[in-house]
């Protein structure tokens, strides 16, 4: 790519946050990736999704990007957490894909973890609370348990293998992003079940990479009423599978 006669090598990673009334959190997440990414000797961007908030998280999300060019503000509208993470990751360029919580409840230094050269040859590591290395710090523990429950449903019902599927920080290839996201149908927090169902029904390589995870107490899930609903879209996912909605074409 060459720029006012420059030539600007290509972006490596596209740093996707969906936010909603995030403008609590965003500011702090967004002051650490600068921090770091800055840092890097790679080209990066980062796409702040705003799924309709009511608050200044579109704001908030301007102003950085007026200091910063390579941030930029998505606004498709009020649809849910996948619709935004669709958005997000359908505009974005990076060789790799990340997708980021507002609450970075992930240390961004864990970020190289997802990356070459500590992981190569895949086409998505997806962020694990589980597992050897992996540690959760302040988490209660019937949210633990339910989220055990939940991914014991998962694996039952959609995704064998993975002892962590919700977790909100996962890294996808360029070579996957646009077959995976422009098949994604769900608009809710399910939506991360149905994006890995499609890549097993791919083929694609997936690895688990174990994190240090903070439990935040401002988490936008609603332990009862959206694992419901993340139930609901496992069974959607098997039907629309049965339909040929995931169908290579």
């Amino acid at each position: 790519m060459t720029i006012n006669g420059q030539h600007t090598p290509p972006i490596l990673l596209s740093v996707i946050i969906p936010a909603y009334n995030e403008e609590g959190r965003l500011p702090g997440t967004l002051l650490k990736l600068v921090d770091f990414l800055t840092a890097q000797e790679f080209r990066s961007e980062v796409i702040v999704v705003d799924d309709g908030s009511d608050d200044k998280t579109a704001e908030i999300a301007e102003e950085f990007a007026a200091e910063y060019p390579w941030i930029q503000l998505v606004q498709p509208g009020r649809g849910g957490k996948g619709h935004a993470v669709k958005a997000g990751m359908l505009l974005s360029e990076g060789e790799y894909a990340f997708l980021c919580d507002a609450d970075l409840a992930m240390p961004v230094t864990e970020l190289p973890k997802f990356l070459p050269p500590r992981q190569n040859g895949y086409q998505i590591a997806i962020g694990s609370r589980e597992g050897e290395g992996a540690v959760r710090y302040n988490e209660p523990g019937y949210r633990h348990l339910m989220g055990r429950v939940f991914n014991w449903v998962v694996k039952v019902l959609a995704v064998p293998g993975f002892e962590d599927t919700q977790c909100g920080f996962k890294c996808f290839h360029r070579s996957v992003v646009n077959d995976l996201f422009s098949h994604q149908t769900i608009d809710g927090f399910g939506f991360d079940v149905e994006v890995l169902y499609v890549a097993q029904k791919r083929g694609y390589k997936i690895i688990e990479v174990p994190i240090h995870w903070y439990y935040q107490s401002e988490s936008k899930v609603h332990p009862i009423r959206d694992t419901i609903r993340m139930v609901q879209d496992i069974l959607l996912v098997r039907k629309n599978d049965r339909e040929g909605l995931y169908d290579n074409n």
